[in-house]
């Protein structure tokens, strides 16, 4: 892995910068009170209830349930194809006001602890409103130029000049991603009331367009609603000379990384496959 694909983890230690972003053990079982869970009459995944599938053995295991906290189709898509089906609940989150309180505590944050302070509100916010019994993810993704975090453009304008500065350059994607673990216990499903992040930071190479394919491309509405003001997976593809990292994080969730959170938790990949 090379420094532009690196990967920050929250943990203990205090990450760069100076912002302490979390630790995966801090909130188990005996920080969270009473019975160590955050219960309610959330989504428990397709039909409501844990899905189960026959291993390779012939016998049958449990699929744990994961709630996407995110409004991405190309998160969504992404996990779905890599077998894993995800209930939806987009969360609310006030995202100027959760980086205020951020740096308020932190200071000034860096561009891979915007991302991560938002993946971790969005993923909280969910797992403490909707009180589900299933793993909780939330992403959030942005670019990093010229030591400036651009997230989602929103205006056509401001896509035009994202991409004027953007255009025959290089800037780098930090993807954030947070966990809840919020199972219930359970013999076949042990929860472990863990909440735990890290980002991946991927250098993203852009094409030097002109002003007319910049014009096309921010005309056909896409550049507008994602971090960067760009895809790699869409229209914007031919706009993208190259990466050094993690393609899935720059579609928008790190499916390697994910892999490593799980392990934090115990949890194998496979047993959040439906297949």
């Amino acid at each position: 892995m090379t420094d532009a694909a690196r990967v920050t983890t929250a943990d203990s230690t205090t990450g760069r910068g100076g912002f302490a972003v979390g630790n995966a053990c801090s909130e188990n079982a005996s920080d969270r009170g009473t019975g160590g869970r955050r219960r309610g009459d959330g989504v428990r995944g397709s039909g409501g209830a844990t899905r189960r599938t026959g291993s390779a053995t012939g016998t049958l295991s449990s699929v744990i349930p994961l709630v996407l906290a995110s409004a991405s189709p190309a998160r969504l898509t992404t996990l779905t194809r890599a077998g894993v089906s995800p209930e939806v609940i987009v969360s609310g989150v006030d995202e100027d006001a959760a980086l205020a309180a951020a740096q308020e505590r932190h200071g000034e944050l860096d561009a891979s602890d915007v991302a991560l302070t938002l993946a971790r509100a969005k993923a909280e916010q969910v797992s403490r409103e909707h009180g589900v019994d299933a793993l909780v993810l939330g992403c959030d993704s942005v670019l990093e130029l010229d030591g400036q975090v651009f997230g989602k453009p929103h205006s056509s304008q401001v896509a035009v000049e994202r991409w004027q500065t953007m255009r025959g350059r290089s800037g780098t994607l930090h993807t954030g991603h947070w966990l809840v673990d919020d199972r219930e216990d359970a013999a076949d499903s042990p929860g472990t009331g863990a909440t735990l992040g890290a980002t991946a930071s991927t250098v993203v190479h852009f094409a030097d367009l002109t002003d007319a394919e910049i014009a096309h491309y921010v005309g056909t509405g896409e550049p507008l609603q994602v971090a960067g003001g760009f895809t790699v997976d869409g229209l914007g593809g031919p706009y993208v000379r190259g990466i050094e990292g993690d393609y899935h994080a720059v579609v928008g969730v790190s499916l390697p990384l994910l892999r490593e959170l799980l392990d934090q938790l115990g949890v194998a990949w496979h047993e959040l496959l439906d297949r």
